[in-house]
């Protein structure tokens, strides 16, 4: 019988389809943490150039351009990651509530 149910795309291949969608969506998840993780190390790296000893106007203008790039890219990965928490917590619920009409 429950050959005929995968044969007729019954609730096994449902399931299975249902995981290898989950598997896909949370390497997605896990790639969007990665660019996170990345961003952080180009705020680092940002921290590192901000020249703190440099008191021209020049030094300061330079120094205040690095804040607001930093301020934004903060704000993208801040961004970054809530999302990939949620594709990641939606790869749970792919394969836990296997759903027609996929």
């Amino acid at each position: 019988m429950s050959g005929i149910l995968i044969a007729a795309g019954g609730t096994d291949l449902d399931s299975q389809q249902c995981i290898s969608r989950s598997a896909e969506i949370q390497k997605l998840g896990w790639r969007m943490s990665v660019c996170a993780d990345q961003a952080d190390a180009v705020l680092a790296k940002l921290a590192q150039l901000q020249l703190e000893q440099w008191e021209s106007p020049a030094g300061r203008a330079y120094r205040t351009t690095l804040a607001l790039q930093a301020a934004s890219l903060r704000r993208g990965r801040d961004a970054l990651s809530e999302a990939a928490a949620a594709t990641l917590r939606h790869a749970q619920n792919v394969e836990s509530k296997p759903q027609s009409g996929f």
